[in-house]
């Protein structure tokens, strides 16, 4: 059985060895947040495109400054976005605000804190160096330098940056279209009252969320039953999307049918169960050109397995590299213990006290717990090498998606 950082590699290996070429269109500005860029993005001009001033204060020729107070002719004030027509000489300086081009004759800007200005002339009462306090023309980009490279995701800084180079539309990749499939007797839809012994959807409503936060498009197939028939039909649907997410029918139970109707239809499976805990049946393949998972049904597990597994294949399909598992470290609270010889994902607390990262498992009743992972922040992963961790052990920890 793999460990589960095999069958993650496993996934990026395959997914990125078999995946199609996507699509592109163009996307508004204010629209593509989160989209992946399909074409450079290229400086239209240097940046900055002037000697541009950092602080408020005085354009100057540093010679003329010597370490001591020196008084200096005012020839004229510059805002930012000013066209000053005057040159800095001997003697003089010019008034200018941040953001604001630096005159000709100024080689330095000293700070308002530490002049006495006056109407016409201003004292000096600290030295400064040539070149202090400006950013030079060109020293951020050059003219036609590529900013941005395909695949980028574009966040607000990768779009704010877009947008200083006037690149109100963007080439993306287009969306992978991920199929949302549950199964199970007892699940009932989100809106309807369910039986003494059912419950409600609540998985189609997190992998759709999980699908959107991962940028891609989700398409929702609704719920089956564990019939034969049925189940087929739903899966032969669910692969005309670029990848079928399955919850629930991959246990080993009587009626956990999604393995056997899959491979009925030609079904390639890389791995058929995983050594963690939630999540250990969870099950990846290829089906007629198009990506398949079989993730548990109880919802921890579920939510889980998409993180490790589903997230790196959405971002592969989407024109971009799988970003790494943002697992971060910190300070066990209390004791934890395990007995089963696999890795656990446990819904836990991180905080910060005092500077220092510390998490703390929450009391929760296993996989099917999804009272208790609301709670969480976070996921406690106890290794499968070390099952015993005690206070104040350094651990790892997997921030829930979201969460923070």
């Amino acid at each position: 059985m793999h460990s589960f950082d095999q069958a993650r590699q496993k996934v990026i290996e395959v997914v990125a060895a078999r995946r199609r070429t996507s699509g592109s269109e163009l996307a508004d500005i204010g629209k593509a947040f989160g989209r992946i860029l399909a074409d450079q993005v290229v400086a239209d001009r240097d940046y900055p495109p002037f000697d541009r001033s950092t602080r408020d204060g005085f354009a100057v020729r540093a010679g003329d400054i010597a370490g001591q107070s020196i008084t200096l002719e005012i020839i004229g004030e510059i805002k930012a976005g000013d066209t000053f027509t005057g040159a800095v000489g001997p003697g003089q300086c010019a008034q200018i605000m941040t953001g604001a081009a630096v005159p000709p004759g100024a080689d330095a800007v000293v700070m308002i804190e530490h002049t006495r200005p006056s109407k016409s002339r201003v004292v000096i009462e600290r030295s400064i160096e040539r070149g202090q306090n400006i950013v030079r023309r060109g020293t951020e980009a050059k003219a036609g330098q590529v900013l941005l490279a395909p695949g980028a995701r574009l966040g607000y800084a990768e779009l704010a940056l877009a947008a200083q180079v006037g690149q109100h539309r963007l080439q993306v990749f287009r969306r992978p279209r991920v199929a949302i499939l549950s199964t199970g007797d007892e699940v009932v839809g989100v809106e309807d009252k369910p039986g003494p012994f059912q419950i409600r959807n609540s998985n189609g409503v997190a992998l759709a969320i999980l699908t959107t936060l991962a940028g891609a498009e989700p398409v929702q197939l609704g719920n089956l039953p564990d019939k034969h028939e049925a189940l087929r039909a739903g899966i032969e649907r669910g692969l005309e999307a670029d990848l079928l997410v399955l919850s629930g029918g991959v246990s080993m139970g009587k009626y956990d049918l999604v393995e056997v109707v899959l491979r009925e239809l030609g079904a390639e499976f890389f791995f058929s169960g995983v050594a963690i805990r939630p999540g250990r049946p969870a099950v990846f393949g290829a089906c007629r050109g198009n990506f398949v998972f079989g993730l548990p049904g109880n919802p921890v597990s579920t939510m889980v397995t998409f993180e490790l597994f589903v997230l790196p294949a959405l971002d592969i399909l989407g024109g971009t590299a799988p970003r790494p598992l943002p697992l971060c470290r910190a300070k066990l609270a209390a004791p934890v213990r395990q007995t089963a010889a696999l890795t656990h994902f446990l819904p836990a607390q991180l905080e910060w006290n005092d500077g220092e990262p510390r998490v703390c498992e929450l009391p929760w009743q296993g996989s099917g717990d999804i009272v208790a992972l609301a709670q969480a922040n976070c996921y406690l992963v106890v290794p499968q090498t070390k099952l015993e961790l005690a206070a104040g052990d350094w651990v790892d920890v997997l921030p829930r998606r979201g969460a923070f």
